[in-house]
C-alpha cells in the first residue's frame, strides 16, 4: 500500500527542485520535480517517500492530517489496552 502525506512547503531551492516541508511537526526534504503545478512557500503537497506528487488544497490537507492523527491515536489506545499484566 502506498501512502502520501500532506505536507506544507516551508522553503524551496529552485536550482535543485527540492523543498523543505513540514509534516505533523517533522521537517524533511522533498523533491518537487514531479509536481506539475507551480508551488510556493506555504503551499501544501502530497509527499510519498521524499517525492512531492501533487499540490493539494489546504482544507483537504488538514482534513487528511486530522484523519491520520485519529488513526494514530486509535492505534496508541489499542496498544495500551492490549498490554495487560506480563506483556511488554
Amino acid at each position: 500500500m502506498c501512502l502520501a502525506i500532506p505536507s506544507k512547503i516551508t522553503a524551496i531551492d529552485k536550482e535543485t527542485s527540492m523543498a523543505t516541508v513540514e509534516t505533523m511537526g517533522v521537517t524533511r526534504s522533498a523533491n518537487l520535480a514531479l509536481v506539475e503545478d507551480e508551488v510556493s512557500v506555504g503551499d501544501w503537497v502530497l509527499v510519498h517517500v521524499g517525492i512531492a506528487m501533487s499540490r493539494i488544497d489546504e482544507n483537504e490537507a488538514r482534513k487528511n492530517l486530522d484523519l491520520f492523527e485519529d488513526i494514530l491515536r486509535e492505534e496508541d489506545e489499542l496498544n495500551v489496552s492490549d498490554s495487560g499484566p506480563g506483556q511488554c
